[in-house]
């Protein structure tokens, strides 16, 4: 079998090699085994992240917090391999008496670990058994940081003191009260373990026994109480989050924030890491402080704590200790006697009293030689800092994103103008942030700090194009082409052609009407008529002829609203897109798996689902739709030929009655025009137009009684124009 591995080894990569060595068991040989997705219990909650034994420390970096736990080697004393739910756990104790535990393992990493911890640790790695025959008597043992409650030796479950918030006493019983995380699907309140009362003569020479096991509790618990004088105090400091001024009252343990309304207190053991940031006025400084877990006010949860500080305001700064005590406690890292800027004296308490290094921006600029960005962040303007390992926002609300923990980043067109640009930023767990309303001219140095840190960066090809030209933010349309959109728009499409597919054709010709055309001919003609009876009615009608242009710019004709198309309910259902099929098909398992989910939830997890679905399976869907769409096509077309639709005139229909009706009309209006012009043309000498009789009228009194003859021989020719349409020979007369 050795033989045969060594033949693999010859053909194999690195990674083979490392891969064989591991799994052959020969793990003394390796410098460092790492493993990933191994938990960590964080107050009722599991915390995921990477495991690293090396030959000098085992390390631990969880991926939520980025906080990293080293263990050195040296002080590794004992080590525990046991079955827990989530796996295999190890449970590490060091000679400090801190416990370390992780789950996560698998059956077969118990092998090559033991071997590791035997060759680079010298401690043997023991198998121990849990108890499950779930009675609720047996023994409390107090290890270090652990109450455990065993049974005939073997633990039945193991309490963290530093989880125990409050302890409280009774007769012959103890409870024992738990922080509470808010990230926990369900929390553990309380415990309470019934403790025996001792003999007499026992109680007599000593303690009660429920006083000795509380005092055993409360030296490991994670009970805040201000035993002593502080250290220094720091009054009225502008707090951004919460919100107001607090005198900060500095204690060897914990930070005590005293408010008009609310008091917090923060043990150093919660702060994650320190910033210092200088303001873009560069008259300001902030003090960032990350918490985990945060302080709580009600239902808010502050994760940062946020000071304000102004660079000309000073102070001198007396610590409540003796030069020897600092010394001894701090390390010189303080001194007994302080002075200098109040950001600077409240960092270097905090550096010193936490021990965590402070975070300073590095070396980014941006267009205005600042070490930050003005953007906005859900509707609220604020500063966005370009850090060595990751981004920061102040303030509100603040946020802190590590590269680590950065999937890939994306710069957008500005929603509202092409002055600025929106930075997005996606996380590996699918969050997504963006930072809008930044200025263009920070185009350029934000992408060149983020291809210095090796980020993905999805539209890549954006930056020579902006730089080129006005519209500079133009989104990459190829990596983001979706295919399923492409196809529900051509479904739209097809629909919107099938709606319209009557008065799609008149639809343009609506801003051309010839009756208009018709109306400012018959005016015209009429006024022609009138132009030859005298001369001042031809200056009329040359007036007319001026003023003719400005008539007819009025006459334009307003575009009624389009009138709703009413719905054929005989006419065939228009088939379903392939999602609406697949949804229809899904809705009860959907409902199965949540109940009492609301119609809104339905669409949302629906929504998911069909994106999370494979090719195949929306090909299969896709192929229903289609089939769906020919049969509606079938049925549409035997509709119409059995005359379905055909009820109520079509908009073409009425269209040209309407035309025909309006000719008539005009026609009608205009006979007068048209006796008056055949009688004009007839060139009959007996015959004298109306207009011709009135003006003889006018210009004699003696002839009278011949007018009235001519006017009665005049009425009688009329008719007979009007009855007998005028012949070629009458024209020729």
């Amino acid at each position: 079998m050795a033989d045969l591995a060594d033949r693999q080894t010859d053909v194999c990569t690195d990674r083979q090699v490392d891969w064989l060595l591991r799994t052959r068991g020969t793990a003394a040989m390796v410098d460092t085994l790492e493993f990933s997705d191994i938990y960590q219990e964080v107050k009722g909650s599991w915390n995921d992240g990477r495991l690293r034994f090396g030959r000098q420390s085992v390390v631990y970096k969880s991926t939520k917090t980025g906080r990293v736990d080293s263990i050195p080697a040296a002080e590794l004393s004992q080590a525990q391999w046991r079955r827990v739910c989530l796996g295999q756990g190890i449970k590490l104790t060091t000679s400090t008496g801190h416990i370390y535990k992780y789950d996560g393992f698998r059956d077969t990493d118990f092998e090559k670990i033991s071997e590791y911890f035997k060759a680079h640790y010298k401690v043997e790695l023991s198998e121990k058994e849990l108890c499950v025959k779930g009675w609720n008597w047996g023994t409390a043992k107090f290890s270090g940081p652990l109450l455990s409650f065993e049974v005939s030796d073997s633990p039945v479950f193991e309490i963290p003191l530093a989880s125990v918030s409050q302890c409280a006493t009774g007769k012959n019983e103890v409870t024992l009260e738990f922080h509470q995380n808010d990230e926990a699907e369900v929390s553990l309140m309380e415990v309470r373990f019934y403790v025996p009362p001792g003999d007499a003569a026992t109680t007599e020479e000593g303690p009660e026994p429920v006083e000795v096991f509380r005092d055993s509790v409360l030296s490991k618990a994670d009970v805040i109480q201000a035993t002593g004088d502080a250290v220094c105090i720091f009054k009225e400091l502008q707090c951004l989050t919460p919100r107001g001024r607090y005198d900060i009252r500095i204690y060897p343990s914990f930070l005590h924030l005293h408010g008009k309304t609310f008091d917090y207190k923060i043990p150093y053991t919660t702060v994650l890491r320190l910033f210092l940031l200088p303001h873009k006025d560069q008259r300001q400084m902030f003090f960032m402080i990350s918490l985990d877990p945060p302080i709580k006010q009600g239902q808010t949860r502050y994760h940062f704590l946020i000071l304000l500080f102004s660079k000309e305001e000073d102070l001198s700064l007396s610590l409540n200790m003796t030069e020897e005590e600092v010394e001894k406690r701090y390390g010189g890292k303080l001194s007994k006697n302080m002075s200098g800027s109040l950001y600077e004296m409240v960092s270097r308490v905090m550096k010193a009293l936490v021990n965590r290094k402070i975070t300073v921006p590095g070396n980014f600029l941006g267009h205005s030689g600042t070490q930050c960005i003005t953007c906005s962040y859900k509707a609220s303007s604020g500063l966005l800092y370009p850090l060595e390992s990751g981004f920061i926002y102040i303030h509100k609300p603040p946020v802190h994103l590590r590269f680590e923990e950065v999937s890939c980043v994306n710069f957008a067109r500005g929603t509202t103008t092409t002055r600025s640009f929106d930075f997005e930023i996606e996380t590996k767990q699918g969050t997504q942030f963006t930072f809008s309303s930044i200025e263009r001219e920070e185009y350029g140095k934000l992408f060149d700090f983020v291809t210095a840190k090796k980020l993905s960066i999805k539209n890549r090809g954006i930056k020579e194009g902006m730089k080129g030209k006005d519209d500079m933010l133009e989104d990459s349309d190829e990596d983001q082409h979706d295919a399923y959109l492409e196809r529900m728009k051509a479904e739209g499409k097809i629909r919107e052609e099938a709606n319209d597919s009557d008065d799609s054709a008149e639809e343009s010709d609506e801003s051309f009407n010839p009756g208009e055309e018709d109306d400012d001919i018959a005016e015209e003609y009429d006024s022609k008529a009138s132009a030859s009876d005298s001369s001042a009615q031809g200056g009329d009608s040359d007036r007319e002829k001026k003023k003719r242009p400005a008539k007819k710019a009025k006459l334009v004709k307003e575009r009624k609203p389009r009138k709703k198309k009413q719905k054929d309910s005989g006419a065939p259902k228009r088939p379903m897109s392939a999602y609406f099929l697949w949804l229809n098909a899904s809705r009860e398992s959907i409902k199965a798996e949540h109940p009492g989910i609301s119609i809104t939830e339905i669409s949302k997890r629906a929504g998911e689902m069909w994106r999370e679905l494979g090719k195949e399976q929306k090909e299969e869907w896709d192929g229903k739709a289609e089939e769906a769409k020919k049969d509606y096509e079938v049925a549409m077309r035997e509709y119409r030929e059995s005359g379905g639709g055909s009820s109520a005139p079509s908009k073409k229909e009425r269209k040209k009655k309407g035309g025909k009706n309006d000719e008539k009309n005009k026609k009608g209006k205009s006979g007068g025009g048209t006796e008056r012009a055949s009688e004009t043309t007839t060139g009959n000498d007996s015959f004298k137009s109306r207009e011709f009789i009135s003006s003889e009228e006018s210009s004699s009194e003696s002839d009278r009684g011949k007018g009235k003859r001519k006017r009665k021989g005049s009425d009688e020719q009329e008719e007979e124009v009007a009855l007998t349409p005028p012949s070629s020979d009458s024209g020729s007369d």
